[in-house]
């Protein structure tokens, strides 16, 4: 089945600058930054323990996972930019929602439904994003806005866990943080000015017999040997980036003699600076190495860095030192993720099949946090470092092994008589 009719660029089309993507992605990075650093730092400063504060970004990355279910709404309703305006008004009053509600055992479930529907409400933001740019970005210049995208991602993390943190602990009243961040989020709406818009997919049809055909199409890219490659990547414990959220909580920095400012600086605001670095860089690197291979070869990377933290002394410069550095990697993953999977979706239906890796990607960052937060409560610290480098490890085996078996066979040719 062909594709469904996407937007072409006219030839005197110029494509947006990367930082426009950037600047409209960060809404969606500070929502899972804002309870990643920010709410998991404050959990054991209120009687919370380590597992909860985990819990609780779980429940901020569950509508990430299966966001791949209702991702052809986005593609088959309204518009990109309308979409967008919507889920970032709504990811400004979710924000200053989860900041309002005291942290406390007695508040758990309500705040777990809290940061679930507004991290619902930033899916669609993402959506409406991916969706202009896989329509707007030429194929030459994937690998340089899939490094600027991630950077407003990751910049976007670091300005929720990193400034929220900070406003959180130094105004009277918790709720401003997140207010004060939900009215940056619609001042950055103004990006959309300098994007094209992108209609909704199959108009004329429809709703269900759109995303029908949306989904028949997501079939025919699952179905190859590369996008059965990308889906298995996604689901290995690589490159998830889940020791930071651990670190970042008021217990586990603290045997590293780090306080709320350090948390603040290092978890929130540089991480966001330093891993936005670190996509750009490897933006350039995918211009001229394979997006997947430059991804496996960040996963050996990042390894190394939780094994070396956990080996090093437990002083606050290390703590310092192995965050930065892990933070950077991550960002490095995170744009070789987006390189592979642009090269895997094309244009046609981009919000559905970038969702579904986007969505199997988030599945090992969501158990990954789970499992490490139990390996810390039950071995400590270093036990959960080592426990991050050796899934990322076993992980990269596992990934060989798919690569071999998914690889095209080579045909000897045979002599004619």
């Amino acid at each position: 089945m062909s594709q469904p009719e996407a937007s072409h660029p006219s030839p005197t089309f110029i494509a947006p600058h990367p930082s426009a993507f950037a600047a409209l992605i960060i809404p969606f990075g500070a929502m899972s930054g804002f309870v990643s650093v920010s709410m998991a730092f404050l959990c054991t400063q209120n009687g919370l323990s380590v597992e909860d504060g985990a819990l609780l970004v779980a429940s901020g990355m569950f509508p990430h996972v299966w966001k791949f279910l209702w991702a052809p709404i986005a593609d088959t309703t309204l518009s990109r930019k309308r979409w967008y305006l919507i889920s970032v008004v709504l990811c400004a009053l979710g924000i200053t929602s989860m900041s309002a509600i005291p942290l406390s055992k007695d508040n758990l479930l309500t705040l777990q439904i809290v940061i679930f529907v507004a991290n619902l409400a930033s899916t669609f933001l993402g959506m409406s994003v991916e969706g202009i740019m896989a329509h707007a970005t030429p194929p030459d210049r994937r690998g340089r806005v899939g490094g600027w995208f991630q950077a407003g991602n990751l910049g976007g993390n670091g300005l929720g866990g990193g400034a929220g943190l900070w406003l959180a602990t130094h105004l009277d009243q918790h709720w401003m943080a997140g207010a004060i961040l939900g009215i940056a989020f619609l001042v950055g709406s103004l990006a959309l000015l300098c994007v094209p818009e992108v209609a909704a997919e199959s108009r004329t049809e429809s709703l269900p017999r759109a995303m029908f055909a949306v989904l028949v199409d997501l079939w025919q890219v699952i179905k190859t040997r590369a996008g059965l490659l990308c889906a298995t990547l996604c689901l290995l414990p690589i490159n998830t980036g889940a020791a930071t959220s651990v670190l970042s909580q008021a217990e586990v920095a603290g045997k590293w003699g780090a306080g709320e400012d350090t948390v603040a600086l290092v978890s929130g605001t540089l991480n966001g600076v330093i891993s936005g670095i670190g996509c750009i860089v490897a933006g350039e690197v995918c211009t001229r190495i394979n997006s997947r291979k430059v991804y496996a070869g960040v996963a050996l990377i990042m390894a190394a860095v939780s094994a070396g933290m956990a080996l090093s002394p437990f002083t606050k410069a290390n703590y310092v030192t192995f965050s930065l550095i892990y933070a950077f990697v991550v960002g490095m993953s995170y744009t070789a993720f987006t390189g592979f999977v642009l090269d895997a979706i094309g244009k046609g239906a981009a919000a559905t099949k970038y969702n579904v890796f986007a969505s199997l990607s988030n599945t090992p960052i969501m158990y990954m946090g789970l499992v490490l937060a139990w390996a810390q409560t039950k071995g400590g610290e270093k036990n959960m470092l080592f426990t991050d480098a050796g899934a990322g490890l076993v992980g990269l085996i596992v990934l060989g092994i798919a690569a071999a078996v998914l690889a095209p066979r080579s045909h000897t040719p045979t002599s004619h008589a």
